[in-house]
């Protein structure tokens, strides 16, 4: 490998350097000499950077789940337009798209991860799916707000089926993401009761 390469934004550099590996090699082959290798740079500048590679990992997720936040601040700005599954079904593709859902399994695998996560962050030690979770909440509560969905409806229940479901949906990658249709009918399926009861 290379010494003498000079990364001009070196933290970003490794960051999508590590989501290449992650997407292609998973969890496990997510190494710091993988993402040095892949970002076409000597192993110390990894080091230079961050104190360990559990740094490195720790602001990586942190990093994509502030990148999260705009997307439920768009979530949330929907509200009222529209149809409730439509935006849902927008929000979910987004929230579980491929850096997301392939940061989700990391988490799992690496304990000293989600110890570190848990310190930076409230509900750290889940990331991804703890922001996944807050988006989703919010927004079925102001569409209730809003009568589009039952004065009475469970929305702590409505949330964990959809980011739970959700997240079942959009984890295996094999044959590739599910389709909008599906992606749809299953959010229809979920709220389908809480919007057939709300007020006329």
């Amino acid at each position: 490998m290379p010494t003498g390469v000079h990364l001009r934004d070196a933290r970003r550099q490794l960051f999508e350097a590590a989501e290449r590996v992650l997407l292609r090699d998973g969890p496990n082959g997510l190494t710091s000499r993988a993402v040095t290798d892949e970002a076409g740079c000597a192993k110390g500048v990894l080091h230079r950077h961050f104190p360990d590679f559990d740094a490195f990992l720790t602001e990586l997720v942190l990093d994509r789940a502030a990148q999260l936040e705009t997307q439920a601040s768009a979530l949330r700005a929907s509200a009222g337009t529209g149809t409730v599954a439509g935006n849902l079904t927008s929000a979910l593709t987004t929230l579980f798209g491929p850096i997301p859902v392939a940061i989700i399994p990391l988490i799992t695998f690496r304990d000293e991860l989600r110890a570190r996560l848990r310190q930076a962050m409230p509900g750290g030690g889940i990331a991804i799916l703890a922001q996944a979770t807050t988006a989703i909440s919010a927004y079925l509560a102001d569409e209730r707000e809003l009568g589009r969905i039952a004065a009475d409806a469970d929305i702590d229940s409505l949330t964990l089926s959809l980011v739970g479901g959700g997240h079942l949906l959009f984890a295996d990658r094999d044959p590739g993401p599910p389709t909008t249709a599906s992606v749809d009918k299953f959010v229809t399926s979920v709220i389908a009761e809480a919007v057939r009861r709300r007020p006329a």
